[in-house]
């Protein structure tokens, strides 16, 4: 059975405590730093990579490169300093895609 790599990057604070799962983790300190350890894992074959909401706002084409591609799945996390709600809406778009219609808003009613 082939098992997938997984990444995590962000911020060093952020990722540090993915190391004691087992996971690869890369700190960044620049959107250019960023943009290359992302390249780097997807050409490396990782299956799945972290990338903390802090880090994906300053290297959104990196991220959307990967979109429409199978693998990686590029997954966004809340950074240091919790969550930019970045992630919550990209899910809400993808299954709004999916489904067709925001199943995941709260309606009052």
């Amino acid at each position: 059975m082939f098992m997938y790599k997984i990444g995590v990057v962000g911020e060093k604070d952020a990722v540090i405590a993915f190391l004691a799962l087992g996971l690869t983790v890369k700190a960044v300190e620049s959107p250019d730093e960023a943009m290359k350890a992302v390249d780097g894992m997807a050409r490396e074959g990782y299956g799945i990579i972290f990338v903390t909401e802090t880090v994906a706002k300053d290297i959104e084409e990196t991220i959307e490169r990967y979109k429409n591609q199978m693998l990686p799945a590029i997954i966004l996390i809340p950074g240091s300093k919790g969550s930019l709600g970045i992630g919550m809406a990209k899910i809400k778009e993808n299954v709004e895609k999916a489904v067709g219609v925001d199943i995941l808003s709260k309606k009052e009613g």
